[in-house]
Parts: structure tokens; C-alpha cells; sequence
């Protein structure tokens, strides 16, 4: 499963984590997981770390079908943190649409700390080991 979250209620944010060839499925799957977490509020923030992501096997169409379904509220901020220029494109695509379809902030970053500060974590937060543990 190329897929992993930990919801930090006390930051108020949902880190998520992509690896390796990601897909329509596992976004679905991704989403109802993290639905079911007993932790998981729609207002929390999310930082999505797609670094580690080789291949985003969407079309454009699904892009445009998943930006239009969001298990978080319009008021949620969501940063995509993201290390190559074609999965910038693909996730602004995404950004662009959830924007359209509903007026949720969505940004996408190449640098995590630009994604932390805006989202208004601390500094010494650590990405890196904050999507450590495999949602249920």
C-alpha cells in the first residue's frame, strides 16, 4: 500500500506520504482510511509528502473526478510537497480544481518548510519522521 497518514489533532494537521507508483485506487483507498481514523476531524490541515512518490498513474480525468471529493471541510488548508516538476504539475491540477469546486486553499511546495511555515507548524517539526505511522 503506497499510502501512509498520522493524524497530530494537537498541531491540528494530517501528514500523509505517497511512495512509489501512486494511483486512483490508492487515493480512494487513502481517503476511506483516513476517514475511519478515530483521530481524523474535516477541519484539520494536511501536509501531503509526495517526494517519495516515482510515478503518479493518474489521468487527467481522475485528477479532476478526486479533486471534486474531499473528506476535508472547505476551511482546511492542504499543502502538497512535491520534488519533481511533472508531479508539480499533476498536483497543482489537483489544487486548482479542489479551488474551483470548493474554495479550499490548496498550495503546492518543493520545499517542506515553506509547506510547514504555511501551514503555521513549528520549525523543528520533522516531516520526515511525522508520517511514520501507517494509518489504520
Amino acid at each position: 500500500m503506497p499510502t501512509e497518514f498520522t493524524v497530530h489533532p494537537n498541531l491540528g494537521v494530517v501528514v500523509s506520504r505517497g511512495h512509489g507508483v501512486f494511483t486512483h485506487a490508492d487515493f480512494l483507498d487513502h481517503m476511506t482510511r483516513l476517514r475511519a481514523d478515530p483521530q481524523f476531524q474535516p477541519d484539520l490541515h494536511q501536509i501531503v509528502d509526495c517526494r517519495a512518490i516515482a510515478k503518479m498513474d493518474l489521468s487527467h480525468d481522475q485528477i479532476k473526478s478526486l479533486a471534486g471529493r474531499s473528506i476535508f471541510s472547505a476551511r482546511s488548508r492542504r499543502a502538497f510537497v512535491v520534488s519533481s516538476d511533472l508531479h508539480y504539475g499533476l498536483t497543482r491540477m489537483f489544487a486548482a480544481y479542489r479551488e474551483i469546486k470548493a474554495g479550499q486553499e490548496v498550495m503546492v511546495f518543493d520545499n517542506p518548510a515553506a509547506a510547514l511555515s504555511w501551514l503555521g507548524l513549528p520549525s523543528e517539526f520533522n516531516l520526515d519522521a511525522a508520517a511514520k505511522t501507517v494509518g489504520a
